[in-house]
């Protein structure tokens, strides 16, 4: 199973001579794992600057409607006449800010950087099972990040029917101005977008069944591997069913079927469409929609692990059941995407057959919040700002995950379905989780992707303000939730109702600012550390993984020489009987010296 013997030698002379790349093969079209996962995270950045500048502008309006601003006037133009925000474009910006932040930035920043990143590096391979898919696979991205962006721009505006894209706004052309153009220029984008998924993931799946070195058995993979195997793996099961849905939208759209449509009425005008059902659509979308928020949280989920064990200077607690619980999410992932429907119209009794799958994915996910707990529990802390987002991580998971509880029981949700409250658990618990992952990562590994070292008093002002403004955006809006303001509205000042929640989005929105402007920090020290960063060593972290046994200066084929064999286990960490607190996995075992029980 695990004894894939590589050539080692064959391959080592070619990797040091033959290629003479220019510029454009190494940083352009790379076919190297390591460029294409920083490629990744870079266009990831760009697009989550875009996504947080929507955001903001969105707040700003929710706190202060129908006030003249001179942001709206820049960015909006014709769609803020005289600096007031126009209704319709406030639609458009949630929307786009949705799909870019769970598509574009958590989707791409996490499995495409770290994956492509990590999966040679830690399971002792020379690059990727195909170097060439994996450099279509970006481009592909790339492509599809500029198809959503330049939707922006369209005459009529960007998609308005929500990140959901839900029928009829989605499926009429005529139905309002973003599901024109721009709606059309969405759906390409995410057909793109699944095509560079798929290929991806493929390609990840290949790698860690197939190029594994000798000794690096599954059960000694780290958990990094296995969150990102088992990404690859749903990615593949649920992505093809968002493109069916795109397509049948694309043939309703353009070809006059009628998959989501029937008895439309516009202006009093009957349509000729008839026997489509919009909850079709809903049922497809979600399909994909519900596997998709665990295709962005557990590879943050491997990041974490990885990082706490070795900034805890210990084994990382319950390895077997962390890796069951991977499995247990992955599975239990494509059984519970009806909770999303409670108020659809859903038979009450499927309703509950929902609830309860739902609930039942707590299990695994309460796993693995007690085992981050308990491999803190007694350790050798080292607080470095990668450590500080880990432990964040667990924090925004369980909070927004205990609100989950309540969304998925379908009794309750019908009470908060659609409200702010719905918007502070999924923030919480995918959102906010997924990048301090990203985060993590990326303090973790920078010296690995650049030879540099981030610098360290930015990372703790970063992580502290983003923290504190997180919970100052998302804690608030349980509250105004419960007392039920609908998400979606660009205004609330028709209802006296919620007049005395005014304060509250003030509030929401002056801690969503600071949150937005504090990542800049985080940027200067991304961009500048490249340059001016303190040089790293081999292993700053003292870290028992593969990829830290690789020389700073990056090569094809990642080791000089041969390619190390493992003879243990991802996490001696703190093990008796060594010198030092940490042992490497291609350190052989002493004579007498048991591998640890994980």
């Amino acid at each position: 199973m695990s004894t894939h013997a590589v050539d080692t030698h064959a391959h080592d002379d070619d990797h040091g001579h033959h290629h003479k790349e220019t510029f454009v093969t190494k940083y352009i079209f790379s076919q190297d794992h390591k460029m294409i996962a920083k490629q990744y995270l870079i266009t990831g950045t760009f697009m989550g600057i875009i996504g947080v500048l929507m955001s903001i502008m969105f707040r700003i309006q929710i706190a202060w409607p129908e006030e003249p601003n001179v942001l709206f006037e820049a960015l909006l133009g014709k769609w803020a006449p005289g600096g007031v925000m126009d209704a319709d474009i406030y639609l458009a910006l949630v929307t786009i800010h949705g799909t870019i932040m769970v598509f574009f930035v958590l989707t791409a920043g996490l499995s495409g950087t770290f994956s492509n990143l990590l999966i040679p590096l830690q399971i002792g391979a020379r690059d990727m099972a195909s170097g060439f898919l994996n450099m279509v696979s970006y481009w592909l991205f790339f492509l599809s990040s500029v198809i959503m962006l330049i939707s922006l721009f369209v005459e009529a505006g960007p998609a308005a029917a929500g990140w959901t894209i839900y029928p009829p706004l989605s499926a009429l052309p005529m139905a309002q101005g973003g599901s024109g153009m721009g709606m059309t220029l969405w759906l390409i984008s995410m057909a793109i977008f699944i095509a560079s998924s798929l290929l991806g993931s493929l390609n990840y799946i290949v790698t860690v069944i197939n190029m594994r070195t000798k000794g690096m058995s599954m059960t000694r993979l780290p958990l990094t591997i296995w969150a990102f195997f088992v990404t690859a793996i749903i990615g593949v099961v649920s992505f093809p069913v968002l493109f069916a849905a795109a397509l049948l939208l694309i043939m309703d759209r353009s070809f006059g079927t009628s998959f989501f449509l029937s008895d439309i009425f516009i202006q009093g005008e009957v349509l000729h469409y008839q026997g489509g059902s919009p909850v079709l659509f809903e049922h497809l979308f979600w399909f994909l929609g519900h596997p998709e928020v665990y295709i962005v949280i557990l590879p943050a989920m491997g990041l974490v692990s990885e990082i706490m064990a070795s900034n805890s200077r210990k084994p990382i607690f319950g390895y077997r059941a962390m890796v069951a619980s991977i499995l247990a999410i992955a599975f239990l992932s494509t059984i519970v995407w009806g909770h999303h429907m409670f108020v659809s119209g859903m038979n009450p009794f499927l309703g509950s057959v929902f609830t309860f799958t739902t609930l039942l994915i707590a299990i695994p996910s309460a796993v693995k919040a007690f085992n981050w707990i308990t491999t803190l529990w007694k350790g050798n802390l080292q607080m470095n700002p990668a450590m500080l987002f880990s432990i964040g991580f667990v924090s925004t998971f369980i909070t927004g995950g205990l609100t989950g509880i309540i969304l998925g029981d379908s009794a309750l949700d019908i009470n908060v379905h659609d409200t702010y409250f719905v918007i502070a658990h999924f923030h919480l618990v995918m959102g906010i989780s997924a990048i301090y992952g990203m985060f993590a990562g990326v303090y973790h590994w920078y010296p690995k992707m650049f030879g540099r070292m981030l610098n360290k008093n930015l990372g703790y002002i970063h992580f502290w303000v983003t923290a504190i403004c997180a919970y100052g955006v998302f804690f608030p809006m349980h509250f105004i939730g419960m007392a039920g303001l609908p998400r979606r509205y660009y205004t609330n000042s028709a209802f006296p109702l919620f007049d005395d929640l005014a304060d509250v989005n003030i509030v929401i929105t002056i801690f969503a600012i600071i949150g937005g402007i504090v990542q800049i920090v985080y940027l200067y020290n991304f961009f500048a550390s490249m340059f001016i960063g303190k040089k790293a060593v081999q292993n700053p972290w003292r870290s028992t993984t593969l990829e830290w046994t690789t020389p700073v200066e990056h090569m094809h084929g990642n080791w000089p020489g041969a390619i190390p064999h493992v003879y243990r286990w991802s996490y001696d960490y703190s093990k008796p009987g060594h010198d030092d607190d940490f042992v490497p996995q291609n350190v052989p075992l002493k004579e007498g010296e048991e591998e640890l029980q994980h």
